[in-house]
């Protein structure tokens, strides 16, 4: 069975009198374990697409099923916790608090888990050691390199351990060789058994991945092989 499930999934924005529509019946599925780009322009509505499979975004028709539960038929609340236990979060932007160290931006996806202080620290401590930052987790945002940031973000993202890691356009600041070590680690960690779905405008992102689902206008144009090519 699929890990994750779309099936006519539509999205629409009205702004005044006019009406845009994001997403037009996209469908396609992913197998657990599966590392998968999803591929297009800028306006494609690639990024509108992750936002609604991380149970960010309600879309307006269809459904996203994932591990057998239809995403968005769970009330608010509920769907929150789905999505903290499940998956994990890279933006382009990183998100970073910069008055927190390293290891305490690490922390925060823990701040309403019941563990104690002692666990909570070493979970994270454990997360910035799988992403090459052991040493760092006293060191403050603006004190360590775009890189660096970068990695502690994905440790975030890692530290519950999610079922899914879902990334939009997190090597997009990067330089050629930064981002390369970035999507080495993402592949490392796909290889450890998180599954991946990463929205990318760079086809070189793609050779990282077994599969590249590309956005035109909306609609599925094609699914590729990893590398950017269509199949």
């Amino acid at each position: 069975m699929a890990l994750i499930e779309v099936t006519g999934v539509s999205k629409s924005y009205t702004t005044g009198d006019e009406t845009v529509a994001a997403l037009r019946g996209i469908d396609f599925s992913i197998a657990e374990g599966e590392f998968v780009t999803i591929m297009g322009r800028s306006g494609s509505g690639k990024s509108t697409l992750l936002s609604v499979l991380g149970g960010l975004n309600r879309p307006t028709g269809g459904t996203v099923t994932i591990a057998g539960v239809d995403l968005y038929a769970l009330p608010g609340e509920r769907l929150a916790d789905f999505r903290s236990q499940r998956m994990g979060f890279v933006f382009q932007s990183f998100n970073l608090i910069p008055y927190l160290t390293a290891l305490e931006n690490v922390m925060l996806p823990l701040a309403i888990s019941p563990w104690k202080p002692a666990e909570k620290q070493a979970a994270a401590r454990e997360a910035l050691d799988r992403v090459g930052l052991s040493g760092k987790g006293d060191r403050l945002p603006s004190q360590i390199s775009g890189g660096e940031q970068e990695r502690v973000a994905i440790a975030r993202a890692i530290v519950n351990r999610p079922a899914i890691l879902f990334a939009d356009e997190p090597t997009g600041n990067l330089d050629t060789g930064t981002s390369n070590r970035m999507m080495e680690l993402f592949r490392s960690l796909n290889e450890g058994g998180q599954t991946v779905v990463m929205v990318t405008h760079n086809p070189e992102n793609c050779s990282y991945a077994e599969r590249t689902i590309h956005i035109r206008d909306g609609v599925v144009e094609a699914i590729g092989q990893g590398g950017g090519g269509i199949a």
